[in-house]
């Protein structure tokens, strides 16, 4: 029997059939929906006279449109209010879970999933919305689809897919100090360049991944698509299923504990052969910082803007059009530029041991003048875990203050916006043009990085707080 990836041997578990010179056909055992990408999929579904096949293995959140503050009262917008009462009303038609807005599991779907105990080893994960890759770090084969494959999914459990090529990644080495796994996957990004694994199925390997904890190794796959992965993923070990055995799902279901042991064999076979091999040193990785307007225009905090994509050629006009948008120059300093937002949130970053590294840094200090700083958790349970251990009461006495559960400003689609011209550093995973509102400039950093910059008030190396 040939050797094969983890990739493969999930796919292959999953594979309905394959089309002749066409794509295959791959079962699905979760998938997650939320209020933008699914009215128009159940729309199809009522106008075709098809019912959801397996509802029992859709499950849906409200997090996209969520306003942050005053989540007890209607949502202002109205299209934002229309999606999230749509999500309602298909659920509650087709017998899906939702935790919706004011439920106590309700967040971004990413998190929840995850914190849940819905997302396991070995499983085929789909959600209509590109960080769904996110899952991928529980050794799942996890990959964001557009609505008209929401629908496909909703009528079926299945879904065409072409078996995209396979890329290992190995990080090994010492995780240096200010160092996060938010450095780790934008370092990688910055070398690989934001197309460098398009095609490709990422899977993570190597000592300083092995290192990482789940909420961590969450953020390493969540970022890969931003790379142009289609996913990317990292075998279970102990630490994933210590951290499964504390989840809801498990805690309440014990005889599901049974099946850990055949999880413990979801692994590449030892010479199993990859399409593309990186290797990556973690000792060289620093803190990091995009400049530019896609997440591999980055450096390290401490260095200055390149001055060229590439070292000693002459810089293109899409590289000087993206630091003019940014305000910026060729071979300009980082650390020092003022700024005046700082974002703490998304699926990349708005977990407990996000806001527990940022409480840290700024415990003792307070917050810069002029500086607007949103922070967002991710779930309902999150927030409950910053009050639970005196987290808030932390970021209150720096001057922080916290919002409710949602995507924020990591795509603005409520009014959590950065106005025009404004610098904001964002512990999500997007810095394209207009990302967080028209015209907004952002800086893609760790929750330390943020942190720092939120005490300062500039661009700062949170070694030199630390």
């Amino acid at each position: 029997m040939a050797s094969k990836t983890l990739f493969d041997k999930i796919w292959d578990a999953h594979l309905v059939r394959s089309i002749e010179a066409g794509p295959d056909v791959i079962y699905i055992d979760r998938h997650y929906i939320h209020e933008v990408t699914s009215p128009q999929a159940f729309k199809g579904l009522e106008e075709r006279g098809i019912k959801v096949f397996r509802p029992a293995q859709t499950l849906a959140t409200a997090d996209h449109n969520t306003p942050t503050k005053d989540q007890h009262l209607p949502i202002k917008d109205e299209l934002s209010r229309n999606q999230v009462n749509k999500l309602i009303e298909n659920c509650r038609k087709n017998g899906i879970d939702l935790f919706g807005l004011g439920h106590q599991y309700n967040g971004i779907v990413h998190v929840i999933g995850p914190e849940l105990g819905y997302t396991r080893p070995g499983d085929t994960i789909v959600c209509g919305d590109s960080h769904t890759s996110t899952h991928g770090a529980f050794g799942a084969v996890a990959f964001g689809i557009g609505t008209s494959e929401v629908e496909m999914v909703l009528a079926t459990q299945c879904i065409l897919q072409t078996r995209p090529k396979t890329m290992k990644i190995k990080v090994d080495g010492e995780i240096q100090k200010g160092v996060t796994s938010k450095d780790i996957i934008m370092y990688i990004i910055s070398k690989l360049t934001s197309g460098g694994a398009t095609g490709y199925f990422v899977e993570y390997c190597g000592t300083a991944i092995e290192k990482l904890s789940m909420e961590a190794r969450m953020t390493i796959c969540n970022m890969s698509i931003e790379m142009g992965a289609r996913g990317g993923l990292i075998a279970p070990d102990e630490v994933t299923f210590s951290y499964l055995k504390k989840t809801r799902y498990f805690t309440d279901n014990p005889f599901e504990l049974k099946i850990f042991d055949s999880w413990k064999n979801l692994k590449s076979d030892r010479d199993a052969k990859y399409d593309a091999d990186v290797n990556i040193n973690a000792n060289e990785i620093r803190p990091m910082l995009t400049y530019g307007t896609n997440p591999g225009m980055a450096a390290a905090v401490d260095e200055n803007i390149p001055v060229s994509e590439k070292a000693g050629e002459k810089p293109s006009s899409s590289f000087l059009k993206s630091l003019e948008y940014m305000g910026f120059s060729p071979g300009e300093k980082l650390a020092g530029h003022n700024i005046e937002f700082v974002f703490v949130g998304s699926c990349t970053n708005g977990r407990i041991e996000d806001f527990r590294a940022f409480a840290e840094l700024v415990k003792g200090k307070k917050k810069a003048p002029g500086v607007t700083a949103l922070l967002v958790p991710g779930s309902k349970l999150v927030e409950q875990q910053i009050i639970k251990e005196g987290l808030l009461k932390t970021l209150n006495e720096a001057g922080f203050e916290l919002r409710q559960p949602g995507c924020s400003s990591c795509l603005a689609m409520n009014e959590d916006k950065i106005p025009a011209g404004k610098y904001a550093v964002s512990t999500s995973n997007r810095n394209f043009e207009g990302r967080q509102g028209p015209g907004a400039r952002t800086l893609l950093a760790s929750p330390l990085t943020a942190a720092a910059a939120a005490v300062t008030g500039k661009i700062t190396d949170p070694r030199d707080l630390m």
